[in-house]
């Protein structure tokens, strides 16, 4: 059977009281935490053009981060939070369905043409991304950043796609990642919550863009917040693959609870390769998903030279991603 995503853990259908209430107690939108996807789109599209603008100029906040809400409200209520936001945002180019500058923050870009698309790629990022290095990467290395990923991403999958108009990968920082170099990365927490965002922002791509079908990708501690999100994910995701993974949360592929491919790559020259697969005392992610025993389909990396190069230009990694993501694996 299928795994659709629990209504308990996405957002339950509210009443009529709760879906025209929100945070800052306007009877104009949903709730952004209660309102259930299907009921956002709903209540969006229901509204005249005109309502929908006033929404947008009066409530971007709200909008912008309102799954379910048809992708262009999005748009163009994080193009206004952007802007208000000063430098370094204003002058940001694309596509957001998503941006809260504060904290570590949240933001989630589109490559691609969402309504036309009937293939859709989620990149879910790992330890270490911000919205501030979301364009320049960790540490100041461009080939870190999630924006960057996701560009190369899509124009190597439009070159496999007989069809390109028909394709969006999607960047999506919609949790707060561990650092790097601390003990939260070796823990399940921030994966966890991480985890909850996926499975709300997931039933909302189902909701308006529902012909397409959905590829999963995490790299790192992003595939450990797949890994926890997995037995709630729609049945449109069609295909998961991990790379760099310390593990998804699990000892094999079956403890998943995917009717999904499940894909895997770990490089040789990855030092993922020495965490341990222990789980004790709330440490660990279990077996990595690359290891033969696991259960997943294993992808080639032997050119990749480290942690952070699957998605770079002229790997083996990337042209069989590519591929994941252009429906053709």
């Amino acid at each position: 059977m299928p795994h659709r995503p629990d209504i308990g853990t996405v957002g339950r259908v509210p009443n009529v009281s709760e879906l025209a209430v929100s945070p800052a107690g306007s009877r104009d939108l949903p709730c952004p935490v209660r309102a259930d996807p299907v009921a956002v789109h709903g209540f969006l599209t229901a509204a005249c053009a005109a309502e929908r603008q006033r929404l947008v100029a009066e409530h971007p906040s709200v909008l912008g981060a309102l799954d379910g809400a048809p992708p262009a409200l999005r748009y163009a209520a994080n193009d206004l939070l952007m802007h208000a936001a000063g430098p370094p945002y204003r002058d940001r180019d694309g596509r957001y369905l998503l941006f809260d500058p504060r904290g570590r923050g949240r933001i989630a870009r589109v490559f691609g043409d969402l309504a036309a698309a009937d293939r859709i790629t989620v990149l879910v990022p790992g330890a270490g991304n911000r919205v501030v290095n979301f364009w320049n990467g960790v540490g100041g290395e461009g080939y870190r950043s999630p924006s960057a990923q996701a560009a190369v991403l899509y124009e190597a999958a439009c070159r496999r796609a007989g069809n390109p108009g028909r394709l969006a990968v999607i960047a999506w920082l919609g949790y707060d990642t561990p650092n790097g170099n601390d003990l939260a990365v070796a823990r399940q927490e921030r994966a966890q919550a991480g985890a909850l965002a996926l499975r709300r922002f997931l039933a909302g791509l189902v909701v308006v863009c529902p012909r397409a079908s959905i590829a999963l990708f995490g790299h790192s501690y992003g595939s450990t917040v797949i890994g926890l999100a997995a037995s709630g994910l729609p049945a449109r995701v069609s295909d998961v693959a991990v790379f760099g993974s310390p593990g998804m949360g699990v000892d094999n592929a079956a403890q998943l609870g995917i009717d999904a491919r499940l894909w895997a790559g770990q490089s040789t020259r990855d030092w993922i390769r020495w965490v341990p697969r222990s789980r004790l005392f709330g440490f660990g992610h279990g077996t990595k998903p690359a290891d033969p025993r696991f259960g997943a389909r294993v992808f080639p990396t032997s050119d990749v030279a480290d942690h952070d190069h699957y998605l770079s230009p002229g790997t083996d990694s990337l042209s069989s991603l590519a591929r994941i993501a252009a429906g053709r694996p």
